[in-house]
């Protein structure tokens, strides 16, 4: 059994960790820091600390979750790991490639593992689209788009969500998960271009980014924005020998906040309106028709961490493509 605490009560701490650490049997959620709401309201067998230094002054604490904001991430994995914790870091990791070293290298010097949270390599939209690429349903890849969208014209109640700082802005926040996407299917590019921009009023982050990735033949784009108000595909993908697009976003976070746990046979299932549209050629016969969409188990990942730290098993997410995630962000950015 690995006890854990989680840093943080917002969106990631309360709905996207939470509920996981407590399904899985092969951990125990002992803590969770918060200043003010008191977790245990919702999570009756967890206790409620008010500061990281608390948590790490716990031996029984084996694992640290970071999922407090952004320009923290490094500051509390270090601490972390210097207490003798293995860590998870909610995305994104760091500001920078560098301090990211930084931290991988202090993990093996303690002896500890440091562990991502890009949780959406296992959405359910992400997971068809790679069965389907590496299917070879359509033959050779060619153009590759992600559109990760939404509708905020207000600016975010968080303030840390809207404060210039190292890692603010949308590039860091919804950009580190296609990045990472991109980088799970086709590897490291070959060269980089792309801008962020302001779109709403009154915002001093950037709310909206175009990148282009250069694999040769393949170009892949990924874009996101939140003034956009009608939904777009979130994956549009064509080959040498058809072309798959797909609608719809991952429910996991949706199911979570309005309830449904985990273990509950329905999880991460989408609804029928959202299975991809395939039109390809089989064996020199058109097809075209919707492909079922994969089941989103975030609960994978936590799996994986369990079986890294008890079993020595790989970690399923390589944290050397986490840093060249965080090159790509540097370059779009021009850090």
């Amino acid at each position: 059994m690995i006890t854990v605490a989680i840093i943080g009560f917002g969106l990631s701490g309360r709905y996207l960790q939470a509920p996981f650490f407590l399904a899985n049997p092969h951990f125990k959620l002992k803590t969770i820091v918060s200043n003010n709401q008191n977790p245990s309201t919702i999570y009756p067998s967890v206790q409620k600390a008010t500061s990281l230094d608390a948590v790490l002054a716990d031996a029984e604490i084996d694992l640290v979750s970071i999922c407090s904001p952004n320009d923290t991430h490094f500051d509390y994995a270090q601490k972390g790991l210097l207490a003798g914790k293995h860590v998870l870091v909610e995305k994104p990791m760091t500001a920078t490639a560098e301090e990211a070293e930084q931290l991988i290298a202090l993990s093996k010097k303690q002896g500890k593992h440091l562990f991502i949270f890009q949780n959406r390599r296992f959405d359910s939209d992400f997971r068809t689209v790679q069965k389907v690429v590496e299917g070879g349903l359509l033959g050779e890849i060619l153009n590759f788009e992600i559109h990760y969208n939404r509708f905020k014209p207000i600016l975010n109640p968080k303030k840390w969500k809207e404060t210039v700082s190292a890692t603010s802005g949308i590039l860091y926040d919804l950009g580190a998960h296609i990045i990472d996407q991109t980088i799970v299917l086709f590897g490291i590019p070959l060269s980089v271009s792309g801008e962020t921009f302001s779109q709403r009023e009154g915002s001093e982050v950037d709310d909206a980014f175009n990148i282009h990735l250069d694999y040769g033949r393949l170009k892949v784009t990924l874009r996101s924005s939140l003034l956009v108000r009608e939904e777009t595909p979130r994956y549009i993908i064509h080959g040498t020998k058809g072309s798959f697009i797909k609608y719809g976003i991952d429910v996991q976070e949706d199911h979570l906040k309005v309830g449904i746990m985990p273990n509950k046979p329905e999880f991460g299932y989408e609804t029928a309106p959202y299975k991809g549209i395939l039109n390809t050629e089989i064996n020199g016969v058109t097809v075209r028709g919707s492909v079922e969409t994969e089941r989103g188990d975030w609960g994978i990942l936590f799996q994986n961490i369990y079986e890294v730290i008890a079993e020595n098993a790989k970690p399923i997410i390589s944290l050397t493509d986490i840093i060249e995630q965080l090159y790509i962000i540097q370059q779009v950015k021009n850090v």
